[in-house]
Formats: structure tokens, sequence, C-alpha cells
């Protein structure tokens, strides 16, 4: 698959399983107790700390024999659908009430500090790890990934009560474990093809 190709599918994997994560919930939640500008930036550089980590954790997965690798990956893709699929999401509805700040540096280090570590072991961690094991290109997974979690992260910030009126959260789920689905099944046919 090219680089391209490669991009593409990554982006939409992991936009699809972060959209009903609780750091995009998270993100909601600060994004109304504090003034956008600090909470994108603490967002951004926890989801930067946390790609990095799993695309070392994925080129670690890479040491593996390939037959053994792509099994690997194509369980940890289909773990990662079941997650979705049987995970029970509690509604957490944010409120009006809660305080804004203007200091800068203390709405981004918090929102630094719930996105570090909302995501440490997350599926989405998982879920980029696996494709930068299956797909050998991690500065591609990883750029990717990356700015498929800051897409979500500034749409839950910036307008996240009106897109999750429009996008229905199961919708989004389903589709994610579909598309991991397809993954699995497409790496086991390439493991034992």
């Amino acid at each position: 698959m090219t680089s391209i190709g490669v991009a593409l599918t990554t982006f939409a994997v992991i936009a699809l399983a972060e959209l009903p994560d609780k750091t995009a919930v998270a993100s909601l939640v600060l994004g109304i107790r504090y003034r956008p500008a600090p909470v994108l930036c603490g967002i951004a550089a926890g989801f930067a700390l946390q790609v990095v980590l799993a695309v070392l954790a994925g080129s670690l997965l890479r040491l593996l024999p390939h037959r053994w690798l792509q099994v690997v990956v194509a369980v940890l893709f289909l773990a990662g659908a079941a997650v979705l699929i049987f995970s029970q999401r509690q509604g957490q509805e944010a409120t009006e009430e809660t305080r804004r700040t203007d200091r800068f540096w203390p709405a981004a280090w918090a929102s630094f500090a719930v996105v570090a570590l909302a995501e440490f072991g997350d599926l989405t961690q998982v879920l980029i790890a696996n494709l930068v094991a299956r797909y050998h290109d991690p500065i591609t997974v990883g750029l990717a990934s990356l700015a498929a979690m800051w897409g979500v992260a500034a749409c839950a910030v910036l307008g996240g009560k009106a897109l999750l009126r429009l996008v229905p959260v199961t919708l989004v789920t389903r589709a994610a474990a579909a598309v991991m689905i397809a993954l699995a099944g497409v790496t086991l046919a390439e493991a034992f093809g």
C-alpha cells in the first residue's frame, strides 16, 4: 500500500475510534471549562506524546516473525472491534456551569495531563501500534494518527455538542468496529494466503 493509502486508512481508523472515546468527551468538557486555545495546545501535546509511545510499541512488534506479527495484529484489531462493540459508554454531559479561566498555562497543563493519562494504554494507542506493525511505515502512521486525534479533539473542543447531536455515537462506534474487523480479515488472509 502506498504512503497515501496508509495515511488515509490510518486517519479513518483512528478518527472513527477516537470519536466515541473518553478523550473526546474530556476534550468537550475541557473546552467548556477553559478557553479553547490553551485546551487545544495541551491536548495536542498529550496526543503527540501518546502517538510517539504507540509508534515505538508498533516498531517493537515488527521484530516478531512476519506470520506471527500478522496474527498478533489481526487479533489486536479484532480485540479493538470487540471493545468498541461491547463497551458501554456512559453519557457524560458537560454543563455550562463549570468555571472558565483566562490563564493559559493552568488550562494547557490540565488538558495535557487529562489526555496523556486517559490515552495511556487506550484503544487508539493500541490501534496505532498495530498499524505501525502492519504497514511498516511509522512516520506516515504516526502523522496520520496525530492528525486524526487532533481533528477529533478540535471538533470536540470547538463544536462538540453540535457534532454529537448530528452524528450518533453508536453509528460511529459500529463503523469503527466494522473497519477494524475488515482490517483483521485482510491481515489474516495475508498471513495464511
